[in-house]
């Protein structure tokens, strides 16, 4: 053991002496050291074009959608982690420190960006004419109602009732509890019980109190709100009692009875955003927002269950007629479709519809761009499936959902006279107004 440690002591000794040298070679002359090499001064790499960083962008985006989220890192996160390094190191060498990738929130994208199909999804108010967007429809529209209040609150009132209280069953029963009310007014003018509705009454609280707008109904068609004294108790208590004025005119309190009864909600109208495209190879391509996909908490419910039913139908065998129907209401969770006709010239009429839309209301919209509205025409779609006017089908029973490319034909006899007159099939056949607005898609 001794021997072993002196061994390895001599060898760390002989190792310490610093190089050998050749016996030939005379003391003096040791070996010149080598200087270390400097190393090659760097060149500052030059930042990628824009080209690149937009390139590479897109690639990441894609990656992104290809792969699904994982629970913890994974291959695919570290060759992502490390494209992003390098791009913020490539950018902040070219002086640009907003690389692809880093944490800047970038610029909101305009509305109507060129890449959509359509910016969205807008409604026109029905008492204003304003276009407004999805998410500010019903706030606008409570404000236009508000504001009818100062030119005629009998009507503001009315459109309050059927607007704001969302519950139909309790609004009708409220409505047609109010009807009686007038009815026992206009039969019983001389009743003076009849002209006095008691507010604490458990009929008014339960069917008319509950309602908003229901108040000012009432003031609005003459009704005033005093306290009354009652016979046995102590304190008085609210009426609503019936002005002479009012009462004066009955034909008034009946003519508001009527508009009461028939009113129906105000609802915001979808905006058709019509708009004309030339001939373009990408018809048929249609990149839509988010509006087209967006589900209601009552939508992402029937979702739900509609998954868990087909989680049972895997176990089950299925008929050709079960799996039309189980289509069939796969197509209704849309709510909005966009639509786009092929013109004979090659142009594209393009408009916005609700899905459950009948297929009559797009022969509609076709006809009113049309020079000649008279003439009869077909709508075909993909596969030349021939969509008839006539026929009560709705655009989500037909696959046009959320988007859809269908073509103008002309009718046989249509298209004969056409070819006789010696005029072209393929001619412009919309409004000139249309064709001095069209569009590049």
């Amino acid at each position: 053991m001794k021997k072993f440690f002196q061994e390895i002591k001599a060898d760390i000794k002989f190792k310490s002496a610093g190089p050998g040298q050749k016996l030939t070679e005379s003391a003096g002359e040791k070996a010149p050291k080598e200087k270390p090499s400097q190393p090659p001064v760097r060149q500052p790499r030059q930042g990628p074009t824009n080209e690149a960083q937009m390139a590479a962008a897109a690639a990441l985006a894609r990656l992104e959608q290809k792969q699904p989220r994982a629970r913890g890192p994974t291959s695919q996160d570290s060759i992502r982690n490390q494209v992003r390094k390098e791009l913020r190191a490539e950018a902040t060498v070219s002086g640009n420190p907003e690389a692809p990738g880093s944490n800047t929130a970038p610029e909101p994208k305009e509305e109507g960006s060129a890449h959509l199909a359509v910016p969205g999804v807008y409604f026109t108010c029905p008492l204003t004419g304003a276009i407004l967007r999805k998410d500010q429809r019903d706030a606008r529209i409570r404000e236009a109602i508000l504001m009818h209040f100062s030119t005629d609150p009998v009507a503001a009132s009315i459109m309050k009732i059927h607007t704001f209280n969302k519950d139909r069953d309790r609004v009708k029963l409220g409505v047609d509890t109010i009807a009686k009310y007038l009815d026992n007014i206009h039969l019983h003018p001389e009743e003076e019980k009849y002209r006095k509705i008691k507010v604490q009454n458990k009929v008014f609280q339960e069917r008319i109190h509950c309602l908003e707008g229901t108040h000012e109904f009432f003031e609005a068609i003459g009704f005033q709100k005093v306290l009354l004294p009652i016979p046995d108790q102590e304190g008085p208590e609210e009426f609503y009692v019936l002005s002479e004025a009012a009462l004066a005119q009955p034909q008034s309190l009946e003519r508001h009875k009527e508009q009461l009864l028939s009113a129906e909600p105000v609802r915001a109208t979808l905006a058709r955003q019509r708009r004309v495209f030339r001939p373009s190879p990408l018809a048929s391509q249609f990149d839509l927002p988010a509006d087209f996909f967006n589900l209601t908490a009552e939508e992402i419910k029937r979702e739900q269950r509609l998954r868990s039913e087909a989680v049972e139908r895997l176990s089950v065998l299925r008929t050709k007629a079960m799996r039309e129907r189980e289509e069939q209401r796969e197509m209704r969770k849309y709510t909005y479709t966009l639509l786009r006709v092929r013109l004979p010239d090659g142009c594209l009429l393009q408009g916005t519809f609700y899905a459950r839309e009948r297929v009559a209301v797009l022969y509609g919209f076709v006809r009113e761009t049309l020079q000649n509205d008279w003439l009869p025409f077909e709508l075909l779609a993909s596969g030349g499936q021939k969509l008839s006017e006539d026929e009560n089908l709705a655009f989500n029973e037909c696959g046009l959902v959320p988007s859809a490319l269908l073509t103008f034909s002309w009718d046989a006899a249509v298209l004969e006279d056409i070819r006789a007159a010696g005029t072209q099939p393929d001619t412009s056949i919309l409004k000139p107004e249309l064709l001095s607005a069209i569009e590049r898609l």
